[in-house]
């Protein structure tokens, strides 16, 4: 395969690196706009963009692609343990970033916080040695890994050119944008690759004016809707998950050749409710935690649709609706159980 030449970057605005350098304490250096869409990313992109562009997906690949905070990890869980016959006693005992490795994490691991972590865990070398392993990129690490390989990515599509051709199987997972913003916040805050330390009034105007990573967010999720059809996609949002699990499960499991009974798959459930989710550890970064690159708080959160209504002051929801409404117009995307709350009228 011929060598594909990375899209063109820009580096983000100097006014407004300087701002995002003050409230992003995870980046040392500032961001860059890559595409005709301008997606944003750490400036670790400068390094190690042409080896993600140019990754080699296998044919017996399983993929997760999301925008963050859209029901990814959940997601991984439920495919893994799909894929791998319900197997329990492995999800219960290995780290879920090992079975499902995060391809492009590195990204968000500036040299110098990196360094800081290195010494922030001066003494345990098993530690330390985390501390490099999630600063090496995925494309490197997964090049060593045999197949069958699980890989969780945030990239959109058009950022990975040689993935919808390969024969591999792709899960697309979209949540609605208010939800997304909240728990994207949070994450921001928690994990301290990000280090965000500012408000949410200010995180949800660098979310909407496309300056957080992985933004844009319409034309990321855009691009996956647009390949809806294709043979190796399945485009799935999370609202489907939960308002009926047991029927998403299979649908699921279909699309991965998998099948399982209800039972199976109400047992399923029951493993991967949020009670039980939330508290494990192989799959909640306590990993992450332990080395105090991860806050001790939760990573995995409510689970549930609706919370940003704890975050959005009425002005700051009417605006948002707005930019819904606005960004849905001329689209036939809409998120179940969503946007009949809306107090707009949506037309194609």
């Amino acid at each position: 395969m011929n060598k594909l030449t990375l899209p063109a970057y820009e580096l983000l605005h100097e006014e407004k690196t300087k701002e995002l350098l003050k409230v992003f304490k995870g980046e040392r250096t500032g961001w860059v706009l890559v595409g005709s869409k301008k997606y944003c990313f750490p400036s670790n992109y400068i390094e190690q963009g042409e080896g993600f562009y140019n990754f080699k997906a296998r044919s017996t690949d399983i993929w997760i692609a999301s925008y963050p905070r859209s029901g990814t990890t959940l997601s991984q869980e439920l495919i893994w343990l799909l894929c791998n016959d319900l197997d329990y006693d492995t999800a219960k005992t290995k780290y879920l970033t090992e079975r499902f490795p995060f391809l492009e994490f590195s990204l968000f691991n500036h040299p110098e916080v990196t360094k800081e972590f290195i010494q922030m865990n001066e003494g345990d070398l098993t530690k330390q040695q985390l501390c490099r392993s999630i600063a090496k990129p995925g494309y490197e690490v997964l090049e060593e890994m045999s197949s069958p390989r699980f890989i969780k990515t945030h990239f959109p599509f058009s950022l990975l050119p040689n993935i919808l051709e390969s024969g591999c199987k792709i899960v697309y997972i979209a949540r609605n944008p208010k939800d997304v913003c909240v728990s994207w916040y949070n994450l921001s805050k928690d994990i301290k690759t990000m280090g965000y330390i500012g408000t949410f009034e200010q995180f949800w105007n660098y979310f909407q004016n496309d300056i957080t990573p992985w933004n844009p967010y319409w034309k990321h999720l855009k691009e996956a809707w647009e390949v809806k059809e294709h043979p190796n996609v399945l485009f799935i949002f999370y609202e489907e998950m939960q308002e009926n699990f047991l029927q998403t499960a299979k649908k699921i499991a279909t699309f991965l050749g998998k099948v399982y009974t209800d039972d199976q798959l109400n047992e399923l459930a029951t493993y991967l409710d949020i009670k039980n989710f939330r508290n494990n550890p192989m799959v909640n970064l306590s990993n992450l935690k332990e080395c105090n690159i991860m806050e001790k708080g939760t990573f995995v959160r409510q689970g549930r649709n609706g919370g940003w209504k704890d975050f959005f002051t009425p002005n700051l929801e009417i605006e948002v609706n707005q930019w819904i409404v606005e960004n849905l117009k001329n689209t036939d995307m809409r998120f179940p159980n969503f946007n009949n709350n809306l107090d707009f009228n949506l037309t194609k």
